[in-house]
């Protein structure tokens, strides 16, 4: 089984530009944020990560778009997408099924 956590590419998708109160255009992570993620190693703590993140970019409206660029990023990198975990976690009937 692949260790989807471990292996989750950052949530970068190479746009890195802080125009909206330091927080970036492309992924709404801060400069700070992006060098946390770095040195985040356990499961609870990027998965953590990640649902902060898709929280803020929900409310900025840029959801779906992030979330198509961080798919290939996952697909470029040939790595399991941890947007998967995250949305079987959220509908637990679709986990079961």
């Amino acid at each position: 089984m692949a260790k989807t956590w471990a292996k989750a590419p950052s949530p970068c998708i190479d746009i890195c530009k802080f125009r909206d109160d330091g927080h970036c255009i492309g992924c709404a992570m801060t400069k700070p944020e992006k060098k946390r993620f770095k040195r985040l190693m356990d499961k609870s703590g990027k998965r953590a990560f990640f649902v902060m993140l898709v929280d803020r970019l929900q409310d900025r409206g840029r959801l779906d778009y992030w979330t198509r660029m961080y798919r290939r990023r996952c697909e470029r990198k040939e790595r399991p997408c941890p947007l998967d975990k995250l949305a079987a976690a959220a509908d637990p009937e679709r986990e079961a099924a």
